[in-house]
């Protein structure tokens, strides 16, 4: 996934394709994880999660070899969607195949190894995909994820024993689901055609609809999401809000530095990935000691921490302009991939912890859409900015100080989104506290 950002300018290059529809071959994905994570965890907690599991791995190592065979930005962005329902399905049954095999007391430690094993592929992408994309071309970055992703389909259906079903199989309330897909579309596509009418109307349509979903989920018997998670539970709730705020504000980086290393700084992909490595190289690293460290201390103070760390980068970064020193920009990705790793599994050991063990799936479901909630919001944030400023340009025809200052503005609101989940973080409430209360 995390490769695809230093091979965009090739893509552009060779699919002919304007700046916005370029930013739709990281939207697809992240719009179908959105829409499916959700009804995913709750299929996979009454049918099985080990099952689920499977067929999630298969779906995105199939459609990844279709993406590497892709004759046009439309079937790109097509299979980049299908890829998404994939990656769907294994990020909400993951976390809830490790949770359900470890006590309480390591979960921490557990999920900071998970979180480090993501983000030490999140590393790995950039620089390898900057080597690849200058060597073979863009197209063999998916052939060679296809690969492992086969590798990793044989190694989950030999070793990954099945789940056995108790009781009766449950249906997903489609009514509630459909109106959920229809809301996340329409406030995707809609920033794609603003300023134009059409395109408020979607983004007004989109936020109507988020409400119906709601009201409609308080109510039925087979809910996707039970709201009183939401409600009552305060602790699952302010995590997952404070999850959705820190990806909103932090996820566009990679995207947007990619553009300026190559566009504005004239670095090849190659060199470009070899920067972009040290953020998550510093989170794959410090991961799994946040995550013990949260068996430990409580959690909130480590996410609060983290989150000011990152704002404190983004407004660094506000400041980008053509002169900007590279190192500078080194060291603020090592400042925002320490606070990244300080928020993400504590934050997570919190939202786990926070829930009964029959809702884990459903748990890690709904983390999971915060996380790809946030990731959509700051590229809907980017896409907005992109149509307002660039219109149907090619990011390569845009001017370079009209380039650089779309992206700084970018980052002073990213600053400003990431400073208010310094206040949600804290204000969630202790762990500690809310598990005494469950053993008494």
């Amino acid at each position: 996934m995390s490769s695809i950002n230093v091979a965009l300018p090739q893509i552009e290059t060779e699919l002919n394709m304007s700046a916005i529809s370029l930013s739709w071959i990281l939207t697809a994905f992240l719009l179908a994880s959105a829409i499916f994570l959700m009804p995913l965890g709750k299929w996979a907690d009454v049918n099985g999660v080990k099952n689920v599991f499977r067929w999630g791995i298969v779906i995105f190592s199939l459609t990844t070899l279709f993406c590497g065979l892709a004759p046009s930005g439309i079937f790109l962005i097509i299979c980049r969607f299908i890829q998404g329902i994939g990656g769907a399905i294994t990020a909400s049954t993951g976390s809830a195949i490790l949770v359900g095999k470890f006590p309480q007391e390591q979960r921490g430690r557990v999920l900071g190894f998970a979180v480090a094993s993501v983000y030490l592929g999140l590393a790995m992408g950039p620089f390898f995909g900057g080597i690849i994309t200058q060597n073979f071309g863009w197209r063999s970055i998916f052939f060679m994820s296809s690969s492992l992703g086969f590798i990793a389909t044989i190694i989950t259906f030999v070793y990954l024993e099945k789940d056995v079903i108790v009781g009766g199989r449950e249906k997903i309330g489609m009514r509630g689901f459909c109106v959920y897909a229809l809301a996340l579309v329409a406030i995707i596509c809609g920033s794609s055609y603003i300023p134009q009418p059409i395109g408020w109307f979607l983004l007004c349509l989109g936020i109507v609809l988020f409400a119906i979903f709601f009201l409609i989920e308080a109510r039925t018997s087979r809910p996707i999401i039970d709201v009183k998670l939401f409600t009552e539970n305060k602790l699952f709730a302010f995590s997952n809000i404070a999850a959705l705020i820190n990806y909103t504000a932090t996820f566009a980086i990679v995207f947007l530095l990619s553009l300026y290393l190559q566009k504005i700084r004239g670095l090849s992909p190659q060199q470009a990935g070899s920067i972009l490595l040290i953020q998550p190289l510093v989170m794959a690293i410090c991961s799994p000691l946040t995550g013990r460290l949260s068996d430990k201390i409580e959690p909130r103070l480590l996410a609060t921490c983290g989150m000011a760390l990152c704002s404190a980068g983004l407004a660094v970064f506000a400041f980008l302009s053509e002169t900007t020193p590279i190192s500078l920009i080194f060291s603020i990705l090592i400042m925002v991939g320490l606070g990244f790793s300080l928020f993400s599994s504590p934050n997570m050991n919190t939202i786990m912890s926070s829930v009964e063990k029959n809702q884990y799936a459903t748990a890690a479901g709904i983390s999971g859409t915060m996380r790809v909630l946030g990731q959509m919001a700051s590229m809907t944030l980017v896409t907005l900015f992109f149509a307002l400023f660039f219109g149907k340009e090619q990011i390569a025809e845009v001017p370079n100080f009209i380039f650089v200052k779309v992206s700084s503005l970018l980052f002073a609101v990213f600053a400003a989104i990431s400073a208010v989940g310094i206040w949600v973080s804290f204000q969630r409430g202790k762990l500690r506290k809310n598990k005494n209360k469950n053993i008494s």
